[in-house]
């Protein structure tokens, strides 16, 4: 395996991206793994925001959101504008974010899914059951 020089590594394109789509708004919308400075971001919207669902979706659909040349499309100000579209839509794209970011809850079901491993018990644990 070859070691990746400085110039390699920062002109990697290393982003995953998918596109999901949307027939309410008709098309697909392009989601894409959030860079460093883009996850320092959301995380700071989040400290300086109400904690409300719609909030916490919007802020990472604006995170996560690009367009075809890989830029994000929504900025911290169009927060307000996309709390008012779908919240149906906001919910399974704010999902489909939050997996391919590997955030929260739905990040968490997916990896146990993944795993083959389910919680036993009331623990929580993916770990399997040693009783018997």
């Amino acid at each position: 395996m070859n070691v990746l020089s400085k110039e390699q590594i920062l002109t990697a394109n290393d982003r995953k991206t998918i596109d999901i789509p949307v027939p309410q708004w008709g098309g697909a919308v392009r989601l894409a793994v959030m860079s460093g400075a883009e996850r320092d971001a959301f995380h700071a919207s989040r400290e300086r925001g109400t904690g409300s669902l719609g909030e916490f979706e919007a802020n990472l659909l604006a995170a996560t959101i690009v367009g075809l040349d890989g830029k994000l499309v929504f900025t911290v100000e169009d927060v307000e504008a996309l709390r008012d579209k779908n919240k149906d839509v906001l919910d399974m794209l704010a999902n489909e974010a939050a997996l391919l970011n590997g955030i929260g809850r739905a990040a968490q079901e997916s990896a146990e899914k993944n795993s083959g491993a389910a919680p036993s018990g009331d623990s929580g644990s993916a770990s399997p059951s040693t009783s018997g």
